[in-house]
C-alpha cells in the first residue's frame, strides 16, 4: 500500500457572540447595492488559493466495531492539510479540509454504516471544506491519513473509527479543545461589516437566506435544494426592496456559504437592522397534500406540534454544519433586553399579519399560515424578525412555483407591499417625530 500517513490536526469552531442592543434607526437617504454578511472566521484566515482538488466519490465500509470513512480525491494530495476532531451532543466526528470541489453522486451520505448514521459535505467559508459524520453512538478516531494516486486508482482520504464510550469521548473532545486553544489562540473576531457611512439612517432590511454552503437544507424528490432555492429569491427580494429607494436591502449572504445562525442575528444587529426576514423552505415526509407558505414568528412555546417539529429541525442548522455548541452564546440575562423583546415580539407579530394578508394575493398559503416557536435565528431582542416558509419541497405544486421566476417576482412584490404597510403602522403609532425621522412612504 502506498502512500504516508499525515496526523490529523485538532480543531474546533468559536461562534460570534451577539452584540449589544442596538435600535434601529430610520431617515432617509440614496439606495446602494446590498451588502452580505461575511461567515463567521473559525482561524485565521488562509492565505493559501483555494485547493484545486476534487472529491468525485465517497463511502463507508466496516460494522459497528470498526467503522471507515473512504473519500476519491483527484488532484496532488501532496501538500493537503486537513484536520479532524470530535464534538458531542449530538456525536460529530469532522474532517476540515482546503476548498474541494464535491462532485459526488446525489444519495453519497444519506445512508450510514456501522457507527456511521450518515455524513455531508461542502463549503464551510470561502477556501475551507467540511465533512461532518453523525455518529450513531460515541466513536474514537483510529486512523486518519492519505493515500496517493496509484496506477488507475485516485488519491483516497481515509478515517477509521472505532467505537468507544462516553465518557472517553467527552474526554477526547475536551482534550482537543483545550490543546486547539493553546496552539491556536483565537484572535479577536472581526466585527461583521457595517453599512457605508454614505448610507446613513434609511430603514435596513435583512433579507436572510437560510442555509447555505455545506448545510444544504431541504431537497425535493427531483433534486432541487433549499439553499439554492431560498438564495435566488432573497436575491430577487434584495433587488426589489433597493428599487423602492425607501429602504436598504441587506443580504445575509449572496452565495453558498455557511453562516451560523448566531452569526446571521448578530450581523442583523450590527448594521442596525429595522426588520430581518429569514427565507426558507420545508419538507414532510409524510406530506398528504400539505403546502403552501406559512409566516413564523418567535415564541418561547410553539404555536402547534409541526411548529415545535419545524423550529428543531431549522435549530440544528449549525450541529449539521459541524459547529461546536459548547461555544454558543448564552442567553443574555437583563431586565431592559426583556422587556425590548417583548416590544419586538409585538411588532414581529404586526409584520407576520401584513405580509400574510399581501402574500395570499401572490401565492397559496398554508392552512394555518402565521405559526410560532423558538427559532434561534429570529432571537434578536430589539429586531421585528420572521421567518418567511415559501412553501414544501415536498409537494410538486409548491416545487413548480418556487422555481419559476415569475413567480418569484410575484412573491417577492407581496413581500415589499407588506413592509410598506409595516413601517407605515410604525409610523402612524409613533409621536409626533422631530426632523431627521423616518422617511415618508411615497
Amino acid at each position: 500500500m502506498m502512500g504516508g500517513m499525515r496526523l490529523a490536526a485538532i480543531g474546533m469552531l468559536v461562534l460570534l457572540g451577539v452584540g449589544q442592543v442596538q435600535m434601529a434607526r430610520a431617515a432617509q437617504g440614496p439606495v446602494a447595492p446590498p451588502v452580505t454578511a461575511e461567515p463567521a472566521p473559525t482561524q485565521p484566515p488562509a492565505t493559501a488559493s483555494p485547493s484545486a482538488l476534487t472529491a468525485s466519490d465517497a463511502r463507508l465500509a466496516g460494522d459497528d466495531k470498526r467503522t471507515r470513512l473512504i473519500v476519491d480525491l483527484h488532484g496532488s494530495v501532496s501538500d493537503l492539510n486537513f484536520r479532524v476532531f470530535v464534538l458531542p451532543d449530538p456525536y460529530r466526528v469532522v474532517v476540515d479540509l482546503p476548498q474541494i470541489e464535491f462532485g459526488m453522486p446525489p444519495d453519497t451520505g444519506k445512508h450510514g454504516r456501522g457507527v456511521v448514521s450518515a455524513y455531508r459535505f461542502g463549503l464551510i467559508a470561502p477556501g475551507k471544506s467540511r465533512i461532518v459524520l453523525d455518529l450513531t453512538e460515541p466513536a474514537a478516531v483510529d486512523k486518519s491519513f492519505l493515500l496517493d494516486a496509484l496506477d488507475d486508482q485516485p488519491a483516497r482520504l481515509v478515517i477509521d473509527l472505532v467505537k468507544t464510550d462516553r465518557a472517553a469521548f467527552l474526554r477526547t473532545a475536551a482534550s482537543q479543545r483545550s490543546s486547539d486553544m493553546t496552539a491556536h489562540p483565537q484572535p479577536p473576531q472581526p466585527s461583521p461589516p457595517l453599512l457605508p457611512e454614505s448610507q446613513p439612517g434609511l430603514p435596513v432590511v435583512v433579507v436572510d437566506p437560510g442555509h447555505g454552503g455545506i448545510d444544504m437544507g431541504a431537497t425535493s424528490k427531483s433534486g432541487e435544494q433549499e439553499k439554492t432555492i431560498v438564495l435566488e429569491f432573497a436575491k430577487r427580494l434584495a433587488d426589489k426592496i433597493n428599487g423602492t429607494g425607501r429602504y436598504r436591502a441587506v443580504l445575509t449572504r449572496d452565495g453558498d456559504t455557511f453562516i451560523s445562525l448566531a452569526g446571521r442575528v448578530q450581523f442583523a444587529r450590527a448594521n442596525r437592522a429595522s426588520l430581518f426576514i429569514s427565507v426558507h423552505a420545508d419538507t414532510l415526509h409524510d406530506p398528504f397534500g400539505v403546502r403552501g407558505a406559512t409566516i413564523y414568528t418567535l415564541s418561547d412555546r410553539a404555536s402547534d406540534a409541526e411548529s415545535a417539529r419545524y423550529a428543531e429541525q431549522e435549530n440544528k442548522a449549525d450541529a449539521i454544519a459541524g459547529v461546536d455548541l459548547a461555544s454558543e452564546p448564552g442567553d443574555v440575562a437583563d431586565i431592559l433586553i426583556d422587556l425590548t423583546r417583548r416590544e419586538t415580539k409585538s411588532f414581529s407579530n404586526g409584520f407576520a399579519k401584513v405580509l400574510i394578508d399581501q402574500f395570499q394575493a401572490a401565492a397559496t398559503l398554508n392552512k394555518n399560515p402565521h405559526r410560532s416557536a423558538g427559532f434561534k435565528v429570529l432571537t434578536a431582542p430589539d429586531i421585528p424578525s420572521v421567518l418567511l416558509e415559501l412553501g414544501y419541497l415536498s409537494s410538486r405544486d409548491d416545487v413548480k412555483l418556487l422555481t419559476s421566476d415569475d413567480w418569484r417576482s410575484r412573491a417577492a412584490d407581496a413581500v415589499v407591499t407588506a413592509i410598506d404597510g409595516f413601517f407605515q403602522q410604525r409610523r402612524a403609532n409613533q409621536p409626533a417625530a422631530s426632523s431627521g425621522s423616518a422617511p415618508a412612504t411615497p
